[in-house]
């Protein structure tokens, strides 16, 4: 990451201050493990999974737990481990697609596609406040 895309240093590691600069942070990871691009489309969808669930934690933390305070990343062979910190206490929840008007509500998408996408999704309270978010998306 370049600095323009650090708000600050957690425990010596980079932290993003958007969701362009995780992705990149990702994709630089997996840069070697998967195929080029349109190699194997099984591999494009496994990377577009990735992409949005990290996408998705990182733009949740900066929209509604007052910012990222923890992201890191890393291959095992279980999948891509995410977790990403923020300063809230409050455990996401997934918005009703319907308001009493009966009309479709705005946003409430990711949390749902987290839990999909991915698996051993955890949210940990921290003892000083806030929170992390653990996910594994598969890689295969």
């Amino acid at each position: 990451m370049t600095t323009e895309e650090v708000v600050g240093e957690h425990l010596g590691r980079a932290v993003p201050t958007s969701a362009a600069a995780a992705r990149h942070h990702v994709q630089h990871l997996l840069r070697g493990l998967l195929p080029a691009p349109g190699v194997d489309p099984r591999d494009d969808l496994t990377l577009a999974d990735v992409l949005l669930v990290t996408s998705e934690l990182v733009t949740n933390a900066i929209r509604h737990g007052g910012g990222v305070t923890h992201f890191s990343a890393e291959v095992t062979d279980d999948g891509l481990h995410l977790s990403v910190g923020d300063r809230s206490d409050a455990v996401p929840h997934t918005t009703p697609r319907t308001g009493t008007d009966g009309r479709f509500a705005v946003g409430g998408y990711g949390w749902p596609l987290i839990h999909r996408l991915g698996r051993d999704v955890a949210v940990v309270p921290l003892p000083g406040g806030g929170k992390t978010i653990r996910v594994v998306v598969p890689l295969g």
